[in-house]
């Protein structure tokens, strides 16, 4: 009998919703059963991990962009035993700084107060390479998410990325295959960080994509495509 493809689970990172994993998606058909979830109704990843888990099959793989990261260390701690596969692409595994708090407060506040397009302005240009903010195509796909994903979905999002717990002490006790992964030039959450999780994490596989902001999974998305093939396939 032939063995049904895994269940590969996929987590945007905020305020982005499926789209960002759209060729991911399209182009892993043929050996995963993919799926995108919704995390915009959420204010903490306690309950977007919770929400995860809920419309998941007993056993899946796990993919997690920068907040979905952190929604995937919370999966991991609140069920390790259902994740097969895990990959970590341009995440942290540190809590906020009191410093990038004040910072996201001081942005959900202008975006409340009906500045959310300069909002999504500014935060464009620390998502992807700078090379790349001249990409029409690039730049309008990330606007849009941000759009459908709104104004309070953009303030719950920053609520829960706030309020996420460290998950350092955990990384030791993941067992599953973990690939981390990186662009090389991602200035929200750089390469050293990924270093220290990959560290931290029995076996993992650290990647680091040249020419590559934080949004890797739209600014080279072939390579990310590639890489994830590889490890849903590796034994």
């Amino acid at each position: 009998m032939t063995r049904p493809p895994p269940t590969l689970i996929l987590l945007p990172g905020m305020p982005l919703d499926a789209a960002l994993w759209e060729h991911q998606t399209r182009h892993l058909a043929d050996v995963a059963d993919t799926r995108v979830a919704d995390l915009t109704a959420h204010d903490s990843v306690e309950s977007m991990a919770d929400s995860v888990l809920a419309g998941a099959p007993p056993r899946f793989a796990l993919g997690g962009l920068s907040m979905g990261g952190y929604v995937a260390l919370e999966i991991l701690r609140r069920a390790p035993e259902r994740v097969e596969r895990l990959a970590l692409l341009d995440t942290s595994a540190r809590p906020d700084s009191p410093e990038q708090t004040a910072n996201r407060r001081d942005a959900v506040a202008l975006a409340l107060k009906g500045k959310y397009r300069q909002v999504m302005r500014a935060g464009l240009a620390r998502l992807v390479h700078p090379d790349r903010l001249g990409d029409q195509g690039l730049v309008d796909a990330v606007l849009a998410q941000m759009e459908r994903v709104g104004v309070e979905g953009y303030a719950r999002e920053q609520t829960a990325i706030m309020t996420r717990p460290d998950s350092r002490p955990g990384l030791g006790a993941i067992r599953c295959p973990t690939l981390v992964l990186c662009g090389r030039e991602d200035a929200l959450t750089p390469p050293e960080l990924h270093e220290e999780m990959a560290g931290a994490i029995p076996g993992a596989r650290l990647v680091l994509i040249e020419q590559c902001g934080h949004l890797s999974a739209m600014e080279q998305p072939q390579a990310v495509t590639a890489l994830l093939r590889d490890w849903l396939l590796r034994g």
